[in-house]
């Protein structure tokens, strides 16, 4: 029965992995359905501490690394932090309407660059920046977005792996 609940751990998980590139905590997710998880199943926990514990860290770290990469975009190029504000709010409204794009998991992303980068603009030109520096600092927020994405889809797909592993080997 413990490789039910792995396997259906293993496969909720990977929906939460996906759950990322629309801007939500998926990393959390999997993290929390892992303990969910272990406290509901019947029998000796099927986690220890340090797989737990790794995962918690890990998801921290990818929500830090999602959050500075996106927002540092936009700082870098010279936005301001209204700019940087409406970059992340942005990026997730374009995530979630990119899902539209017929083209899986490209056309989330493509969405959220889009979005971080008219987020950003709308900031910049709110706060008083001309359009040309806007756009810098747009262009900035979109491959910060990129970055940030990607980097917490990595970390993910290694907390997957770990609560993976943990899960099935006793």
């Amino acid at each position: 029965m413990v490789y039910v609940y792995a396997t259906i751990l293993t496969l909720i998980n990977l929906v939460w992995l996906s759950t990322i590139l629309f801007g939500l905590p998926g990393t959390w997710l999997m993290l929390l359905s892992a303990l969910a998880l272990d406290w509901l199943q019947p029998g000796p926990p099927l986690f220890g501490k340090w797989p737990l514990a790794t995962t918690a860290g890990l998801a921290a770290v990818a929500e830090i690394a999602e959050f500075v990469l996106g927002a540092a975009g936009a700082r870098k190029a010279g936005g301001s932090r209204r700019g940087a504000a409406l970059a992340i709010v942005g990026g997730i409204i374009g995530a979630i309407l990119g899902t539209a794009i017929p083209i899986p998991v490209l056309g989330t992303l493509t969405g959220a660059c889009l979005g971080a980068f008219a987020g950003s603009i709308v900031g910049d030109v709110a706060s008083g920046k001309t359009v040309d520096a806007s756009m810098d600092a747009g262009r900035g927020a979109a491959v910060g977005r990129f970055w940030g994405t990607v980097t917490k889809v990595t970390i993910g797909t290694a907390i997957l792996i770990i609560l993976s592993t943990a899960a099935f080997v006793d």
